[in-house]
């Protein structure tokens, strides 16, 4: 029986991955939030192979003990553990890295998306290696952003989400020390991002998908808007079903290659 613990697993892509996974009655799953009061769509799924835990990625105490309430589940192994929780600061995401009035917001910004999107996510990694290294399929996927791509980056001019895009550069080059010691063990890390997703649960407003596409299509011509959690998770697990140690370590895209979107 394939054990996955995801963290950030309450709502949006998190979720989405939970809801698939644990469609298997022969997957177990663990499904790491906040705040369990506030994950009322994980109850809703009704599936006796969920366990939900609480525990916030920057809590290293909470991230142990779920560690351990794990292993008394799953006898001490993990299969897979999937990174998905993550920040960024939804009010000041357009600004550059100049454009703030109060630069102590800006370091603000900074400080926070590297304590959560990567401190936080190697803690998470800490937490659960000793139950990875006992488990058959030892793969790590950590969600990473196409705009943590220096090359996509600079052929798309795109100076905004600073602080996010910074984390998840330094995200990336996270995954890559951990495949680099683990590879002898026949551990598989992975960087990849899930895309352009709507998470917001409904349709974007016109306003935004028109500036996304206007955007987006300067790298991908046919591009048409944001897909969905559920299209972006299907295409993901078919890229982390396949991937092999022999190439841990990589940052790609959903597609399994450097087209992000």
């Amino acid at each position: 029986m394939p054990s996955y613990v995801i963290t950030g697993a309450s709502r949006g892509i998190g979720f989405e991955f939970t809801r698939q996974l644990s469609a298997d009655l022969k997957n177990v799953v663990f499904a790491l939030v906040r705040n369990k009061s506030t994950s009322k769509q994980l109850y809703e799924l009704k599936r006796k192979n969920i366990h939900i835990l609480e525990a916030d990625i920057t809590d290293k105490k909470a991230l142990i003990n779920a560690a351990q309430a794990v292993s008394k589940i799953t006898n001490g192994t993990l299969d897979f553990l999937i990174n998905n929780a993550a920040w960024t600061n939804d009010q000041r995401q357009n600004l550059t890295l100049d454009a703030y009035e109060d630069q102590d917001l800006l370091e603000e910004d900074l400080i926070k998306s590297f304590t959560i999107n990567v401190v936080g996510v190697v803690h998470t990694i800490n937490a659960f290696l000793p139950l990875l290294h006992k488990g058959e399929v030892k793969k790590v996927i950590t969600l990473s952003s196409g705009a943590a791509d220096v090359e996509a980056t600079l052929q798309l001019g795109f100076a905004a989400n600073a602080a996010y895009s910074i984390s998840k550069a330094a995200l990336n080059m996270a995954v890559a020390k951990y495949a680099t010691q683990y590879k002898k063990d026949g551990f598989v890390f992975l960087a990849l991002s899930p895309g352009l997703v709507n998470t917001s649960g409904g349709p974007l407003p016109e306003e935004v998908n028109k500036a996304q596409i206007a955007l987006f299509s300067q790298i991908k011509p046919d591009f048409e808007g944001a897909i969905t959690p559920e299209e972006s998770v299907k295409l993901q697990l078919e890229v982390i079903n396949k991937w092999t140690v022999v190439d841990t370590g990589a940052f790609v895209s959903l597609h399994g290659n450097k087209e992000w979107l």
